[in-house]
C-alpha cells in the first residue's frame, strides 16, 4: 500500500450539475481508485457521477498569484453581460 497512488475524489450528486471534491482514496491504479471511492463516497446512492484523478497531476494556482491571475478580467467588460445591448424582443432575460 506504501506504493498505491493517492486519487482526489468528485462526485455529482443526484440533483446537482457539477462534481464536488468530496475526498481522496489510495489506490493502485485507476479502475481501483474507482471502486473504492464508489464504495467510499457513495455508499448510500448519492451520485451519479464519479471522478478520480491522480493528486499528482493536479496543478493549481497559489494565493500569492491572485492578482496575476485574475486582475486582468477585470478591465474586460466585454466579459460582462451587461457589456451587451439586447433587443427589445427579447424580453427579460
Amino acid at each position: 500500500m506504501a506504493e498505491w497512488r493517492l486519487y482526489e475524489v468528485f462526485v455529482r450528486s443526484k440533483h446537482g450539475l457539477n462534481h464536488k471534491h468530496v475526498g481522496s482514496v489510495h489506490a493502485a491504479d485507476a479502475e481501483m481508485a474507482m471502486e473504492n471511492a464508489r464504495d467510499l463516497y457513495t455508499r448510500r446512492n448519492e451520485g451519479v457521477s464519479i471522478w478520480v484523478v491522480p493528486s499528482d497531476t493536479i496543478t493549481a494556482s497559489a494565493s500569492d498569484e491572485k492578482e496575476v491571475l485574475f486582475d486582468p478580467s477585470e478591465d474586460k467588460v466585454y466579459r460582462h453581460a451587461s457589456f451587451y445591448k439586447l433587443p427589445d424582443e427579447v424580453g427579460h432575460m
